[in-house]
């Protein structure tokens, strides 16, 4: 080739470089860059709480899941073919179900219709709280995994006097937080032995004064028919301890059993929360794609207000690629530090639910990636038509533009 053939090749530009002319224009309008990033920051922000927050939840929800087990059914009365008439639990269920392979421990609770609890006699009777009354086995503290904010359970001892534990919600209602003072109770003052934490299991035992199954009997006329037995078996033997319990508890009439799971209360807030966070995220993602928006109406502004400076470097020799690659990165960068922002936000938000829930704080890996990935996404999208115009300003009208 002669040297009259030769042409000079454009220089290329190196990373130092395209970060260099990336960001010139950023530096030079700093608060434009914060007001174009909140959008982004906000979208991302959003999701990440979002996920956060509900991925908090389900590890706290597991958590539970795993201390109270899933290996608990819950045998109450059903329905009986015979219009307005009463069902109930045979006196022997407790036995039976114990009696079941597979099953390890028992416990029961009974109902006293009639039976309300105050604060004192001088209460008016209509004003019962919803706090309802009930007998309760010596075993049932035990087979609800259940633990004691203040005092003891019923025991051999105490279950035969007039002596009271109070679920959670009852105490409160009651304005009683530790052991010792007394309700008037079935006409009678009981001292109250005890106080339980929540037991999200079994709510019903919350809202409920509990008296000993030996106690009910001789102060307030129970039957020893229980209205709810709860049983725990090994993980392995659920299912076959389900399917036994109706014709093990009543074997003349097994369809007046009805047999439940309480942990499936649980999985399935499990699963409405993480519809709910669905629509959440689809928020997220308008956030997002409003921030998308805005960075591309700065980056069409930004590409009207540089034309002189773009066509000094394309008469410096500087190619439509290379004009196009820094807007692109320019719009990249723009949407990153919005992104980034986001994300700190995000799990700070998360740091703050969980540590006020006292929760174990969780933002999966996927979530903050996902963040990146869409931040990414959008820059490019948003730098892409902005680019493109920049590149096809011809030199000569972009130098003698107003």
């Amino acid at each position: 080739m002669s040297r009259g053939d030769r042409r000079l090749a454009p220089a290329g530009l190196g990373l130092a470089d395209v970060l260099q002319v990336g960001s010139a224009g950023l530096r030079g309008r700093p608060m434009r860059v914060v007001l174009s990033a909140l959008g982004i920051a906000i979208g991302i922000a959003t999701m990440i709480a979002v996920v956060g927050i509900s991925a908090t939840g389900q590890a706290a929800l597991m958590r539970e899941l795993d201390r109270l087990g899933t290996n608990m059914l819950v045998v109450r009365p059903g329905q009986s073919f015979v219009p307005g008439e009463d069902v109930k639990l045979p006196e022997s269920a407790v036995r039976t179900v114990a009696a079941i392979d597979g099953v390890e421990q028992v416990g029961a609770l009974a109902g006293l219709d009639g039976v309300h609890v105050y604060r004192s006699e001088h209460i008016p009777t209509t004003q019962t709280g919803g706090i309802a009354v009930q007998a309760a086995t010596e075993s049932l503290k035990e087979t609800l995994r259940g633990s004691m904010a203040a005092g003891a359970w019923l025991n051999k001892a105490n279950g035969r006097y007039p002596a009271v534990v109070l679920g959670h919600a009852a105490a409160k209602r009651l304005g009683i937080t530790e052991s010792g003072q007394r309700v008037w109770l079935g006409g009678r003052y009981f001292t109250v032995v005890g106080v339980l934490n929540p037991l999200p299991m079994a709510p019903e035992v919350d809202e409920s004064a509990l008296v000993g199954w030996a106690g009910a009997r001789t102060w307030l006329g129970f039957d020893g028919h229980p209205t709810a037995v709860y049983e725990r078996s090994t993980d392995d033997r659920v299912t076959a301890v389900q399917d036994l319990l109706p014709r093990t508890v009543n074997p003349q009439a097994p369809h007046e059993v009805e047999v439940s799971d309480p942990s499936e209360a649980l999985k399935a807030k499990a699963a409405s929360d993480a519809a709910f966070n669905s629509l959440l995220l689809g928020l997220g993602g308008v956030a997002l794609l409003v921030g998308g928006v805005g960075i591309a109406n700065t980056m069409i502004i930004s590409v009207l207000e540089r034309k002189h400076e773009i066509g000094l470097r394309r008469s410096f020799g500087a190619t439509r690629g290379q004009i196009r690659l820094q807007f692109v990165v320019e719009s990249l960068m723009l949407s990153g530090l919005g992104g980034l922002a986001g994300v700190v936000l995000g799990a700070l938000a998360t740091a703050i639910y969980a540590m006020a829930a006292g929760m174990p704080w969780t933002v999966p890996a996927w979530a903050t990636g996902g963040g990146a990935g869409a931040t990414l996404a959008i820059g490019t999208l948003a730098g892409l038509y902005p680019a493109v115009r920049a590149a096809r300003l011809s030199p000569t009208l972009a130098l003698h533009a107003p």
